[in-house]
């Protein structure tokens, strides 16, 4: 017996009309995602005809952390600016709504995906995918994400790797907390390190204004610290994981 699929199937539309779709549709609560510690909705984006589903995270289900301020909306749309600045498309589209049904707060383009799929997985069964793993690595350790649970990796019905849930990332203090430790202590390719070059002297404009001045700083210290070691971080404590790892 096969499965039907979950939400609508998706419309063909470039990153570009993407984000146009997401910035300026409008905009329906469709239910709420019961087991995210913050308030996370599925909505229905529509223009017309064209329409798809989004996760929003409005600001005002923000649980207080100590560690970051509120508004981790930003952080989601920060990791998508990264993502496109670098080229990788390792983040969905992701833009923020004033005007959306709970007020301010990201939206993200919603991936089709199996959700049995997960990082764990992807690394087991599926080798072709170790590549974009690699990437996400490095993603990660850039953005210094500190929530890169293996369910927050997922594989579109095309084969694209995606990395989702991005609110926990460019904290000054360096605090990578992810389970993509597999390939630690290899060499970063040489492709990437070229791309993330130009951000040891300076990050996108948009970038910048979504994080503070410490955070920036911190940000350039972490690609400098890369380019000059040229291979991906060890965790000597062993306790650099989330939790739960899925």
């Amino acid at each position: 017996m096969t499965s039907e699929p979950v939400g609508p199937e998706p419309t063909p539309l470039t990153s570009a009309q993407q984000e146009e779709l997401l910035s300026t549709g409008e905009l329906s609560i469709v239910g709420r995602v019961i087991d995210s510690s913050n308030g996370t909705y599925v909505v229905e984006v529509t223009d017309g005809d064209t329409y798809t589903w989004a996760i929003y995270k409005p600001q005002s289900g923000e649980r207080p952390l100590w560690d970051f301020d509120p508004g981790l909306y930003k952080r989601e749309r920060a990791a998508y600016v990264l993502s496109e600045a670098l080229g990788w498309s390792l983040v969905p589209p992701t833009m923020v709504r004033a005007d959306a049904p709970l007020g301010v707060g990201s939206l993200q383009w919603y991936i089709e995906c199996d959700p049995s799929m997960h990082y764990f997985n992807l690394l087991r069964h599926a080798p072709d995918t170790h590549d974009a793993l690699r990437r996400m690595a490095v993603f990660d350790m850039v953005g210094n994400n500190t929530d890169r649970k293996g369910g927050h990796v997922l594989q579109s019905a095309d084969g694209h790797v995606w990395g989702i849930d991005h609110g926990l990332c460019f904290a000054a203090e360096y605090k990578l907390r992810t389970v993509i430790w597999d390939f630690a202590g290899e060499a970063v390719p040489d492709d990437v390190l070229d791309d993330l070059a130009p951000l040891a002297d300076e990050v996108p404009a948009e970038l910048a204004d979504l994080l503070d001045v410490r955070e920036v700083r911190a940000l350039r210290r972490r690609v400098q610290r890369l380019l000059d070691s040229r291979m991906l971080p060890l965790d000597t404590t062993g306790y650099a994981y989330p939790w739960p790892l899925i």
